[in-house]
């Protein structure tokens, strides 16, 4: 075990500490980042009848790095 922590880098372990000693309010609000998704953020919801129409949608209209494109 010791011979790993001496491959992680000081600063990163103390990086790390102190983020472990932030409460978990703290540490659950900076835990995720919000990306602005084109077209799909647009809007407060959409709804399709079928996954059919669903995918046809996302490959008509959403870029393909969002991946929602067909494989």
């Amino acid at each position: 075990m010791e011979s790993e922590t001496k491959k992680i880098p000081p600063e990163w372990l103390a990086e790390f500490e102190a983020a472990a000693r932030r409460p978990l309010h703290l540490r659950w609000k900076y835990a995720f980042i919000k990306t602005y998704k084109p077209v799909m953020d647009d809007a407060s919801f959409r709804s399709f009848d079928t996954m059919r129409d669903y995918r046809h949608w996302c490959e008509q209209h959403l870029p393909k790095w969002l991946g929602y494109g067909h494989l």
